[in-house]
């Protein structure tokens, strides 16, 4: 993705972040910069299939996102900068064909929309979650 393009992007995230909705006209855009991936996100934050792991009292995050199949896999992300999805390192990562994986779009989504299901555990829960990855 060019410079131009993310920057567009990154437009279109804080247009839905500060109106915590999407028109269709945003959807296209982040289609057409995106592409299946976030349809793909999309279906994921339909589902409610999104998690804010928020440790206290310190308020950090981490983003826990389910996998198409909906079986039990989940993967704990950081919207903008990782995931621990195979699809991360191989297509991000490793090719650099993508600029983020479906996971990461999904949570990006369900923040901007406050679309998520929010859960509190305390900062030393939240510390050995990030221990794993």
């Amino acid at each position: 993705m060019s410079a131009s393009s993310s920057l567009v992007a990154d437009t279109v995230w804080k247009t839905i972040e500060s109106t915590q909705s999407v028109t269709e006209e945003q959807l296209s855009i982040l289609h057409f910069l995106f592409g299946k991936n976030l349809e793909r996100a999309t279906k994921i934050v339909d589902q409610r299939g999104v998690k804010k792991i928020s440790g206290q009292p310190s308020g950090r995050s981490i983003f826990q996102v389910v996998g198409e199949s909906r079986r039990k896999e989940e993967y704990f992300c950081f919207p903008e900068h990782y995931c621990a999805c195979y699809s991360f390192f191989y297509d991000i990562v490793n090719r650099g064909e993508q600029l983020c994986c479906k996971h990461q779009l999904a949570a990006r989504l369900a923040a901007a929309l406050g679309a998520f299901i929010d859960v509190n555990v305390s900062d030393e829960q939240l510390a050995l979650l990030l221990i794993k990855l």
